[in-house]
């Protein structure tokens, strides 16, 4: 039993690159067979296409839900392998949500993949492509943020949102794409240090998503929830829940409502924890999580190395 208090975290679209994971997979049994539950499940290659995939085809929502998914869960079974510590909460952005359920006993693996392939599908085909938009405002208040989206949703008749608050100074906004772009002008007028349109396709996260998830719950009406083993705080109101039928319906308001990352950071930080663990490719949320707590040792586990140094450090 570890003397630390261990939270895990999982990440969301954009972690995503073509050879990721290679040295895990040639280490750890699990990863490899994890892969190769996914391609049997989804009926195609998941690992070919990790390695020697097209890194648009990577991109494509309904392909890089899976795959990170997977990812994440290889890398939490590598975990246990080597006989990590289960940690005492868990978390995911957005997408990482899923990871974190069936991690956590929620969700059974083979249901999470094809869930979060159908998920993505319904995502990409809500707006049609070039009709939304994202971006990432840095530099500037939440508050500050969520006015100017609102008066620009007002004088446009469209909606731009703040959609993912990251950290603080970090917020994605989303929306129709000529609304996000005039809000993008506003908030560079109000100080914002850089505001930068995302490479993605669809809105994620605005009340243009709310048709994918009238989709996700007829998908989710036959897949077997159950309380999870280890608590996981949810996006939507950064709490944890132990009703399957409660995490059915936050999964679904989560596809319309903003990833609420800081305040889901700063639940765990409450709980008592002293180190964070991202279970994923890339190190984007260790980098959110130390702006929002300093507090945090922040971990990754995507090489072998840094797996075994952080079983070392944590066990």
């Amino acid at each position: 039993m570890s003397a630390r208090n261990i939270a895990f975290v999982f990440p969301g679209q954009g972690s995503q690159r073509t050879g990721m994971l290679a040295q895990a997979h040639e280490r750890f049994e699990s990863v490899r067979d994890t892969f190769a539950e996914a391609s049997q499940t989804l009926g195609y290659d998941m690992w070919d296409l990790v390695q020697n995939g097209d890194q648009a085809r990577l991109n494509l929502t309904e392909t890089t839900q899976p795959v990170l998914l997977t990812s994440s869960v290889a890398l939490w079974r590598a975990w246990l392998e080597q006989g990590g510590p289960r940690p005492s909460v868990m978390a995911g952005h957005s997408l990482g949500e899923f990871s974190a359920l069936v991690c956590a006993g929620s969700l059974a693996f083979a249901d999470g993949v094809e869930l979060v392939r159908q998920r993505g599908a319904f995502m990409q085909t809500a707006v049609p492509v070039g009709q939304g938009a994202m971006a990432a405002i840095i530099g500037l208040d939440d508050e500050v943020i969520n006015r100017i989206c609102e008066q620009t949703s007002a004088d446009s008749g469209q909606v731009v949102a703040a959609v993912n608050f990251n950290s603080p100074g970090q917020v994605v906004i989303a929306g129709h794409s000529a609304a996000v772009e005039a809000a993008i002008v506003a908030l560079k007028a109000a100080g914002a240090k850089r505001a930068m349109p995302l490479p993605v396709s669809a809105p994620f996260h605005t009340e243009l998503m709310k048709p994918a998830g009238e989709r996700l719950a007829q998908a989710m009406a036959d897949i077997t929830f159950e309380t999870p083993q280890i608590p996981v705080v949810h996006n939507v109101n950064a709490a944890t829940e132990s009703d399957p039928d409660s995490i059915r319906a936050l999964l679904v308001e989560q596809i319309y409502s903003p990833v609420q990352w800081t305040r889901c950071v700063e639940a765990i930080a409450a709980s008592g924890v002293t180190d964070i663990v991202e279970c994923g490719p890339g190190k984007v949320l260790g980098g959110l999580n130390r702006r929002i707590d300093k507090s945090l040792l922040s971990y990754s586990l995507e090489e072998p190395e840094q797996l075994v140094t952080t079983l070392e450090t944590l066990i």
